[in-house]
């Protein structure tokens, strides 16, 4: 069937709204989406037979493809964020209201709930549920912040196409002597800093739009592809699933750099600025970035990483600029659409926005795009191909 987004879209939309609401952490709202949007993809495939899967759902042919998109939605979220079933359920019984009672619904629904079951029956061990033991760094006596750092065991993880977290790791930031850390340090102190006079007023915009790390920011992204004209249901299916996978990976991965390497955020580095032996660095014992430091290490950047990986999915399928501008909205900066006519711009503008906010350096910005297009290539080249 040639469509718009319509079901696929809308459930997209409400799986947002649902880890929004339950107050997931970005790592956590990654996983969720990737969950429910392969499950919806091998729900549909499974009544369109687009793609040959070895577990494929058996399927009437007369099933419905929307009932069948929201049993998969309902039952992934059900499990995944029980504290949220009366927004699950409403969701559910709107979406099934507009479909006509009957053996296609019936059918659909049976579909959507074993494709749901399966997914989540092979991603129940990925290492999510594994208990943190962050030990922070200190002096036996002396006081370290007591926050504890964001998702320390995510490396840990069993990634979606990668062999392990660890598979595209890159190597270390730049040695503090270097010409190049003392070029990231000026850059960063100087645009991200709160009340910077180098950063214009549309660079401090973007900035702020860029705050999000919600996966819902990408997510429109990737809407902005499959709303377009012509593309069919199972196909818009796979490309939602393969983003979703992409994210969660490129999470993975980068969280794995960011605790391989420890390295520090700009606000730590500023304010010691005397003691990191490069005589070109000094010390801004006031220095505060535009937005707030986020609570794990640095380097790699996570939000260039992840952008980076949707970049490469969205390329592979749609060849090297998209039919129709790519846009998206932020909770961060209500009331502003941001859009961009090729993936590289798209991709370039997160990375600068990174920096101008005072939270990363021009090399972590650098190696996180690099690292989230190795990232996205994989999957686009080896998650959910056929299986003949």
């Amino acid at each position: 069937p040639v469509v718009h987004a319509d079901a696929l879209g809308d459930w997209n939309t409400r799986v947002g709204e649902v880890t929004v609401a339950a107050k997931l952490t970005t790592p956590q709202a990654a996983r969720t989406a990737a969950l429910v949007q392969t499950a919806t993809f091998e729900a549909v495939n499974a009544i369109t037979h687009r793609y040959k899967r070895r577990a494929r759902p058996q399927a009437s042919a007369d099933a419905s493809i929307d009932a069948a998109i929201a049993a998969a939605n309902r039952a992934v979220l059900s499990q995944l964020v029980p504290a949220q079933q009366p927004l699950i359920e409403t969701a559910y019984q709107a979406a099934l209201s507009a479909i006509a009672d009957g053996n296609p619904k019936t059918h659909g629904i049976s579909v959507g709930e074993a494709a749901a079951a399966t997914v989540l029956s092979a991603r129940a061990n990925d290492g999510a549920d594994t208990v943190e033991t962050y030990r922070p760094h200190t002096t036996p006596g002396v006081y370290v912040p007591t926050t504890l750092p964001l998702v320390p065991q995510w490396p840990a993880r069993k990634p979606w196409a990668m062999t392990s977290a660890a598979q595209f790791r890159p190597g270390p930031p730049p040695a503090l002597d270097s010409k190049r850390w003392a070029s990231d340090f000026h850059e960063s102190k100087d645009f991200g800093a709160q009340n910077s006079t180098a950063r214009t007023a549309e660079q401090t915009g973007i900035a702020k739009f860029w705050e999000t790390t919600n996966p819902v920011v990408y997510f429109k992204v990737v809407r902005s592809v499959v709303d377009s004209v012509g593309r069919d249901v199972t196909r818009n299916a796979r490309l939602l699933a393969l983003a979703a996978e992409a994210i969660d990976d490129a999470l993975t991965a980068v969280f794995d750099g960011k605790y391989t390497y420890s390295f520090w955020r700009p606000i730590t580095a500023i304010r010691n600025g005397d003691n990191d032996g490069n005589e070109a660095t000094k010390r801004d014992a006031a220095w505060l970035p535009f937005i707030e430091t986020p609570m794990h290490p640095e380097y790699p950047c996570a939000h260039c990483t992840v952008a980076a990986a949707v970049g490469a999915v969205l390329e592979a399928e749609t060849g090297a600029v998209p039919s129709s501008p790519l846009r998206t909205t932020s909770p961060t900066l209500p009331g502003v659409e941001r859009k961009w006519s090729d993936y590289a711009a798209f991709v370039t503008e997160v990375s600068n926005a990174r920096v101008w906010a005072g939270v990363h350096y021009r090399t972590s910005a650098e190696v996180g795009v690099a690292l989230g297009r190795k990232v996205g290539l994989n999957v686009a080249n080896k998650a959910l191909r056929s299986l003949e």
